[in-house]
Order: C-alpha cells, then sequence, then structure tokens
C-alpha cells in the first residue's frame, strides 16, 4: 500500500476524558490511535460523538487544536460527553471505570462520515464502542467497506461478548491484541494452545486477518505478517503510566507497515514508540522521531 501518496486512515469509536484525580486528558482508544498516525504525517480522520456540554466543546477545541478534522464527531443533545475514571496501580498500569451511556455510544453515521471510510486507506475500530447497539449497528456499515480494516481488541469487563469478539475478528485484516486478550479469547474459542504464537496462528486460521500484532507490555511485542513471525524483547523506560501506550504502539506500526517499512524495523519503531508514551503521563503526549530512533539505538 506504500505509494507517493498520502495514507488516510479513520478512526471510529470513541472519544472522551480521562479522569486522573483531579486532572483530565482527552482520550479513547480510536482517538489515541488516530492522533498518533496524525503526529506521524497520516491524513487522520474521528468518527464519534460528544455531548453537546462543555465537555464536548473542549474535546472538539483540543481536538482541532490537535489537527484532526472534527466534521464526523457529531454532537448529541441526549447523551453526555464520555467520561472514563482512571486508576493506576502501583507499577502504574490502568484500570477503568467508563460511564454508560455516553455520547460515544450513539455514533449515528452522516453521508460525510460514509464517504470519509470509502476514501480512505485504513479504517481502525476497537470491540468497546461495540457495547451500545446503535453505535454497533453504525459500525458494521462500515464494515461492509473494502478499506483496510484494523481490529484494536480492547477488553473492558463487563462491555464486551465472544460472539460480538469473533464478528469483528471476522471484518478485519490486521488484529491487535495484549498477550492477556488473546489468551482469554483463544480459550473462549476452544484453543488447544498454550503459546502466544500457537495462538496467533490459531486466531488467523479463524478469521480472513493475514496480520495478526501482540502486545507483552514491558517485554515488547510479536508480530506475524505475511506469514513470519517477527519479534521485539521491549526498551527499557521510567513508566508514568500506561494510558495511550499500546494505542500509539498500534498507531506507529500500521503507519509504518502500511508505508512500506520493513515489518521488524516497523515493529521496533512502535514498541519505541509506545514505551515512550509509557514514559510521559496521559495518552497522547508530543514525542520526535528522533526520541524514537534515539531509544532504538540506545538498546
Amino acid at each position: 500500500m506504500s505509494n507517493d501518496k498520502k495514507l488516510k486512515a479513520v478512526a471510529f469509536g470513541e472519544v472522551l476524558w480521562d479522569i486522573f484525580g483531579n486532572d483530565k486528558k482527552i482520550g479513547g482508544a480510536p482517538l489515541n490511535v488516530a492522533l498518533r498516525m496524525k503526529a506521524l504525517g497520516v491524513d487522520s480522520n474521528m468518527i464519534s460523538c460528544v455531548g453537546n456540554d462543555a465537555d464536548g466543546e473542549a474535546i472538539i477545541n483540543e481536538v482541532n487544536k490537535l489537527g484532526l478534522n472534527t466534521n464526523t464527531i457529531l454532537k448529541s443533545d441526549y447523551f453526555p460527553t464520555g467520561l472514563v475514571h482512571v486508576t493506576l496501580d502501583k507499577s502504574k498500569s490502568a484500570s477503568y471505570e467508563i460511564l454508560y451511556p455516553s455520547a460515544w455510544d450513539k455514533i449515528i453515521l452522516n453521508e460525510e462520515a460514509r464517504e470519509l471510510v470509502v476514501n480512505s486507506d485504513v479504517l481502525i475500530y476497537g470491540s468497546l464502542v461495540c457495547r451500545d447497539q446503535v453505535s454497533r449497528e453504525a459500525l458494521d456499515e462500515l464494515l461492509h467497506t473494502h478499506t483496510y480494516k484494523v481490529f484494536d481488541v480492547n477488553l473492558r469487563k463487563p462491555h464486551y461478548d465472544y460472539e460480538t469478539l469473533q464478528h469483528l475478528m471476522q471484518s478485519a485484516n490486521f488484529i491487535k491484541f495484549n498477550d492477556e486478550e488473546i489468551m482469554e479469547i483463544s480459550a473462549a474459542l476452544d484453543s488447544p494452545y498454550h503459546t502466544l504464537e500457537e495462538n496467533m496462528n490459531f486466531i488467523c486460521s479463524l478469521t480472513n486477518a493475514t496480520a495478526i500484532c501482540v502486545t507483552r507490555g514491558k517485554d515488547g511485542a510479536l508480530l506475524l505478517w505475511d506469514k513470519h513471525l517477527y519479534e521485539n524483547e521491549g526498551y527499557t523506560i521510567k513508566v508514568e503510566d500506561t494510558v495511550g501506550a499500546g494505542d500509539s504502539f498500534l498507531g506507529a506500526l500500521v503507519t509504518s507497515l502500511l508505508n512500506g517499512k520493513e515489518p521488524q524495523a516497523a515493529l521496533n519503531f512502535a514498541c519505541a514508540t509506545g514505551a515512550l508514551v509509557a514514559g510521559s503521563a496521559g495518552g497522547n503526549p508530543k514525542i520526535s522521531i528522533f526520541d524514537i530512533e534515539n531509544l532504538i539505538n540506545k538498546n
């Protein structure tokens, strides 16, 4: 998919405020992915919904400032802007209380959103947005387009079921899990296997996906791409919080691969990007290409 034309991506799903005690930062996994891709030179767009309230206005302003088109982030008069209460444990890993219902549960497509996806190179979507039928049906319509589809698995109890996850995996060209997610889903689908690599191949055999990626926190990631397995063992970083690290990892990986970067180099670049996000506060810190390459070269 690499050529001289600028890569065009659209992310579908939640935009919200992550609440850290008295502090709040813009977030939502698909938005985090879109913003990282934008920072890496991709023409990125976001399809979502916020409330017609002060929090929603603030998100629209923030997203505009960060350079994303907000024409397909709609406003709801009936549901509030999404809020998530984030708790960090001793290792700075995050857990989430995700308020329901939120405006992003009720995404309705307009013509501009439909055209945006049809004319994009890649559609990024997650599982959390499917907790509500309204947004799930909107996503389902977009999954029938011929755009390259990237499924970012994001298991947040109690907001998922295995039947929906199977459908979302079947629609994807590229699936990204963390290590716990792939083991849980594989077991639920009666996998006889016990290793990450075996279960990556197992998921491939059940779906149409030609690429599977599994993140392993501080231990890097595995990438199954064109039937070859690539591995990165991670980069050492002092963790500030893990919010958005996997999202930036995915944005960097998809951008690199679809722009024709060699898979191992793409995986290294993505792991370094994710590590630098984990070493910063919030899901969307500014990170330069120089910082990413410097971390790769130091290890």
